[in-house]
């Protein structure tokens, strides 16, 4: 099972890359509260695909998990499980237990 920190980790890890690939300057700090999605987002949807991406397959080459986060579930909700790092991480546990059960 993924720990929290550890997914928060894996998301610092990809942002970064996310950030680089497309050639954006590296954040000044990154935070649980760092905003993916909304007002004051760090990426563009793209971004925020390539993000996900990333996450996923962090998750599957050094977890042995394998999740979708962009379901039509977590992209129907009311509040997006994307707004910021503590939220997404959140809900790539919340994922894994779903896939788990």
């Amino acid at each position: 099972m993924v720990e929290r920190g550890t997914a928060v980790e894996i998301i610092y890890a990809a942002l970064k890359e996310v950030l680089e690939q497309a050639a954006l300057p590296p954040l000044a700090s990154l935070t649980e509260d760092t905003v993916i999605v909304g007002k004051d987002a760090v990426l563009d949807s793209l971004g925020v695909v390539s993000l996900i991406v990333e996450v996923e397959q962090a998750l599957e080459q050094k977890h042995d998990v394998s999740i979708t986060l962009a379901s039509d579930k977590a992209m129907s909700a009311k509040n997006s499980p994307f707004r910021t790092v503590g939220v997404l991480a959140d809900h790539v546990l919340q994922t894994i237990a779903e896939g788990a059960a």
